[in-house]
């Protein structure tokens, strides 16, 4: 690998670098390094997206290199699982005794009994997923299912558009009606926002649809407040607006969609009557946003994930997705939908040469989602018995975290975390290996808001003896013995091959260029209009209101509303604590004091039906569990919705477990997420 010795050991200079955390707005940074330690790390004021400036978390990066329970050596379990306890071991020992428990696990059950379980904890191209997948492809291990976020958006767009990515967001600037479905902007997506604002500003008019009263609804001209899961009935309403008033663009549909006449014998069931009990909204205010959209051009819908975290969550992004089909905004730069564009990225990028799926042997596929389910299932053949978690956080982040904790505790599992600190997953670790930390190995960044690709230097040498993913799974080949060449190839290497795919959007991206400048944008056309003369990416090259693929799929052809979930309680929503990112930096002090105790936010008229009040401590629980929270009496809210925060990992009452103990794995309708916001609970006070 290239190595910037000069960076590392010089009295003092500058690195450029990008942020590797699951974030659209893939930041590019600069860290100055002194005498070997980095002692400064600030936004590159030479990105144009960046713009010198970073988040309220990452501005404390450093914090987190340099913390003194960040995991240094590898660790042995010396104490039961769960309880964190753990002795520092060589690598050679380490390395030599997972190969021999994976080879005895493989002699027994064969290689489908290890998972390897990962997600965006490094959201780059070879330290997120290359050589891993090369490894475990070459064992035949299980493969996992990576749908817990993004894909079910992406599924339910690309049944419509053959795509789930749309246009340049940046094309913001040229729109005159600006949507934002279901994204918390300011602080999910903190660059994008000032470009939103600056075309509200010279005369776009910007709505927020969204079911909590958010700090982005709250800067909006317009919020529109639906309940929870509704977003595919509000679509459909204002299509049958749309088709009633002859707002259609029928010239774009007839020649570029299939399946409108089939669309429109539906659509005289989902009027905005029909339809405004379900969306919980006045048919009028249906109305006027049917019409607004319908009239004004170009408009742009910007959702990101969070309608997709519903049971029907696949279908709401489809129906969404229609919208810009029957207004004909596809036509105008600046109208459409846009989405994430890592498809953009990755179909730019040669990622074949990258994980290299044409050297897997063939193996089972099992959901991220089901992990507690999975582990703890004593019919699945054959059995989980070695999981080895690297860039995720499960015990925290995935559904029914109950479950997921009594898998993990399971004796019989061996268990290897490769993570920066010990997490609530590596508690549960036979082996805790330690991570290099972003500023500590070589990346390339794509990025998921934005058409910019970054290249992330390494700034300093990794502390004690970290590694980074790639490095760990070469030493990992060599310990099981494997010889093939490809299981050692060097980060550069990769980075370059992907870099070469001749696509045309990366004419002038080279690794020199890239090195040199820390970023370079895709080299897409400068008045982008993907489906402008239509040209989907669908089966049919349309797209399509009425889909083959989902009728073969058991699937509804055409869109709706989709199955809602409505029970008794009050509907969980949680959200992005703007201190944490998902479980990040909620272990830290500064971070945790910022994001206080765990709480809950109740309509105050659903509180006072419960004898609740302001500050109380309130038992908040449901079949699957119970967490503590401090009560939050809110306006933000509609009655029978309750809002917490995602990432706490301790409750009230100082338990170490979070909101995720609420929400179960109900699988969405398609795309195989899960319906976080379909949980429902009660609130009582403590006892």
């Amino acid at each position: 690998m290239r190595e910037d010795r000069s960076a590392m050991n010089s009295l003092s200079t500058t690195v450029k670098g990008a942020c590797g955390h699951d974030c659209p707005d893939t930041c590019g940074w600069v860290v100055t390094v002194e005498q070997g330690r980095a002692t400064a790390l600030v936004g590159d004021r030479d990105h144009p997206f960046t713009r010198g400036t970073l988040c309220a978390k990452v501005n404390h990066y450093l914090e987190k290199v340099y913390h003194p329970e960040r995991v240094l050596h590898p660790l042995k379990r010396v104490g039961p699982k769960g309880a964190g306890k753990f002795e520092r071991v060589s690598w050679g020992e380490a390395l030599a005794d997972i190969a021999a428990r994976w080879q005895a696990i493989i002699g027994e059950h064969g290689p489908e009994a290890i998972l390897p379980y990962s997600s965006a904890g490094v959201q780059g191209l070879v330290q997120q997923a290359s050589l891993d997948m090369r490894l475990f492809g070459a064992l035949g291990a299980s493969r996992l299912e990576r749908n817990i976020c993004g894909a079910v958006a992406a599924a339910g767009m690309t049944a419509t558009l053959g795509v789930g990515s749309g246009i340049d967001p940046e094309d913001v600037a040229r729109a005159k009606l600006i949507v934002l479905w279901g994204t918390n902007t300011v602080v999910t997506n903190l660059h994008y926002w000032p470009q939103v604002k600056a075309a509200q500003k010279a005369g776009a008019t910007l709505v927020v649809i969204d079911p909590v009263r958010t700090r982005t609804a709250q800067e909006a001209d317009w919020h529109i407040q639906p309940l929870p899961g509704s977003d595919a009935a509000l679509a459909m309403a204002v299509m049958h607006v749309m088709h009633r008033d002859g707002l259609v663009d029928e010239d774009y549909v007839r020649t570029h969609a299939v399946g409108y006449d089939a669309l429109v014998e539906r659509l005289p069931a989902h009027s905005p009557e029909a339809m405004a009990p379900i969306v919980g909204l006045p048919v009028a205010e249906i109305e006027r946003f049917a019409r607004l959209y319908a009239t004004t051009q170009p408009s742009l819908l910007r959702p990101l994930i969070g309608i997709e975290h519903h049971i029907n969550g696949a279908m709401q992004f489809r129906a969404v997705s229609c919208l810009p089909v029957l207004s004909g905004a596809f036509r105008h730069r600046g109208g459409g939908i846009a989405r994430s564009t890592h498809a953009l990225h990755y179909a730019a990028l040669d990622m074949q040469s990258v994980e290299r799926p044409d050297l897997w042997q063939p193996a089972r596929t099992l959901n991220m989602r089901d992990l507690g389910k999975d582990l703890c299932d004593p019919a699945l053949s054959p059995p989980v018995k070695a999981l080895m978690v690297y860039g995720a956080n499960p015990a925290v982040t995935i559904p029914n975290q109950a479950l997921v904790a009594q898998g993990l505790a399971r004796e019989d599992l061996f268990t290897v975390v490769h993570d920066l600190f010990v997490t609530d997953t590596a508690r549960f670790a036979d082996y805790v290996l330690p991570a290099t930390s972003q500023i500590e190995h070589l990346d390339l960044s794509p990025a998921w808001g934005h058409l910019y690709l970054a290249l992330n230097r390494p700034a300093i040498a990794p502390p004690g003896e970290a590694l980074c993913n790639t490095e760990l799974f070469r030493r990992l080949a060599k310990a099981l013995g494997r010889t093939e060449p490809w299981l050692y190839d060097s980060d550069e290497s990769m980075i370059r091959a992907a870099l070469a795919s001749g696509h045309p959007w990366l004419e002038g991206v080279t690794y020199e260029r890239i090195w040199d400048d820390g970023h370079a944008r895709l080299s897409a056309p400068e008045d982008w209009r993907p489906f402008a003369d239509g040209g989907f990416p669908t089966p049919t090259g349309k797209a399509e209101l009425w889909s083959d693929t989902l009728a073969a799929m058991g699937q509804d052809p055409l869109p709706g509303v989709g199955a809602i979930r409505r029970e008794a309680g009050l509907q969980l929503i949680t959200g992005k604590a703007h201190a944490f990112l998902n479980s990040g930096y909620s272990h830290m002090n500064p971070h945790r004091k910022r994001a206080g105790e765990l709480f809950i936010e109740l309509d105050p008229a659903d509180a006072k039906a419960r004898g609740l009040d302001e500050g109380m401590k309130v038992r908040v629980h449901n079949a699957l569990g119970e967490v503590h929270a401090r009560c939050r009496l809110s306006d933000r809210l509609r009655p029978g919705i309750a809002w917490m925060p995602f990432g706490h990992l301790e409750d009230a009452s100082g338990v170490r477990r979070g909101v995720n103990v609420l929400t179960d794995e109900a699988p969405t309708d398609w795309g195989g997420g899960a319906g976080y916001y379909d949980a429902f609970v009660e609130v009582e006070l403590v006892g």
